[in-house]
């Protein structure tokens, strides 16, 4: 798979993809040193990047092969990009999905007319029931990955970056199965071989360093990460080979990272991201010196459950210094947790939680022990918290 097989899939997607936009981003800008761009595919048809690749696969399908139905397996993002795609082209699509696929996922994907087949606890169970049900029937299986013209579909959002940053130094692409990831690095480095390319990973779900290690693919034992989109257990043969040709860097981030990073891009790039798709903002965040600007965050998909949406900005409230949790003994009688809150309101802390225990062993005779969650402005107005309570007299243990 080369760049000129993008720039096919690219004529191919012309009218079927949106142009996504190209947002600058100032607090990750002011991070680096110069200019950072977001690549909005959060704002892409089915609300991520996968209807390229799935669209650029169908639509190469022969006739007697698209009569025969498609069938995938996915998370939830490929499954929307397969089911739309089979919809504009005139197939019927059955989609595998883990039983723990995000419910609006689970939904979107049923809306656009594919058939939903929930099984197995992971991506790597609904791939092995994807290829049954393709032999058993005949249909085509579209790889959520591991395909010359999924991989060239999705290389597009390389041009795309390419045409709209002309001067760009670095690009940073989320990888699960590293489809996305390869098909831009295709594209970029056939243009520019100079811009630097680099994956970034979810921690719990990381790949692609022990297999470029091995120089095979490695499934993973195990995964546990919030970033189900790219939550995949091993990579591909052909995407092992464009990332250990092609990209410059993997990088892995943890779970507080991907939690900071979509607080932040709700709070001040004004987008609803998903864990996944804000991998490449989180990498950036994390350690803004490695990326050389001018550089692209390939934003790459939106679609996050509201549920999880909630636990994700509380944990990176608490990520970002912006939740504090304290315990305070103070003595047992009448005013006492009063003085306390008056205490935590002139200091500007806003209390979210409350409990008061007067019965643990751990306390002495006419003690009282309060525990508070706190929301603070960050980091220098939590320490501004503490130091006002231990200045007025209360023995504080932080949690």
């Amino acid at each position: 798979m080369t760049g000129a097989d993008v720039e096919s899939a690219a004529e191919l997607l012309a009218d079927v993809v949106r142009h996504t936009p190209l947002w600058h981003s100032r607090g990750l800008a002011d991070r680096v040193g110069g200019p950072v761009w977001l690549k909005c595919e959060n704002l892409q048809r089915t609300g991520s990047f996968k209807i390229r690749g799935a669209y650029t696969r169908i639509s190469r399908l022969t006739d007697a092969e698209r009569a025969g139905g498609v069938v995938a397996a996915s998370a939830g993002n490929h499954a929307q990009g397969v089911a739309l795609a089979a919809r504009l082209l005139g197939c019927s699509a059955t989609v595998f999905m883990p039983e723990t696929a995000p419910l609006p996922k689970v939904a979107a994907t049923r809306a656009y007319g594919a058939d939903i087949r929930l099984g197995g606890p992971t991506l790597t169970e609904a791939l092995v029931a994807a290829a049954e049900h393709a032999e058993t029937t005949g249909a085509t299986f579209i790889h959520p990955f591991d395909h010359v013209d999924v991989i060239a579909g999705q290389g597009t959002v390389g041009l795309e970056v390419l045409d709209q940053c002309p001067d760009v130094a670095t690009v940073v692409v989320c990888a699960g199965g590293g489809g996305l990831v390869s098909g831009v690095a295709a594209a970029v480095k056939a243009r520019r071989p100079d811009v630097r390319v680099v994956a970034v990973q979810a921690e719990g779900a990381a790949a692609f360093p022990g297999s470029l290690a091995a120089g095979r693919p490695v499934p993973l034992p195990v995964m546990a990460t919030m970033a189900d989109g790219i939550a995949v257990a091993a990579p591909g043969d052909l995407t092992l080979a464009h990332v250990q040709g092609l990209v410059d860097e993997v990088r892995t981030v943890s779970e507080e990272d991907l939690s900071r990073a979509l607080l932040f891009c709700l709070e001040r790039a004004k987008l609803v991201v998903e864990p996944a798709g804000v991998a490449a903002v989180a990498a950036v965040l994390a350690d803004p010196e490695a990326f050389a600007p001018p550089a692209v965050a390939v934003v790459s998909g939106g679609n996050i459950d509201p549920v999880l949406l909630l636990k994700v900005v509380q944990h990176g409230m608490a990520a970002a210094g912006r939740y504090l949790s304290l315990r305070l003994r103070v003595p047992d009688r009448p005013g006492s947790l009063a003085g306390v809150l008056a205490e935590l309101a002139a200091v500007g802390a806003n209390v979210l939680e409350v409990e008061h225990e007067r019965t643990a062993t751990r306390l002495d005779i006419g003690e009282v022990e309060v525990f508070v969650v706190l929301e603070t402005r960050g980091p220098d107005h939590a320490d501004d918290v503490v130091a006002a309570l231990l200045q007025a007299g209360y023995a504080v243990i932080r949690e």
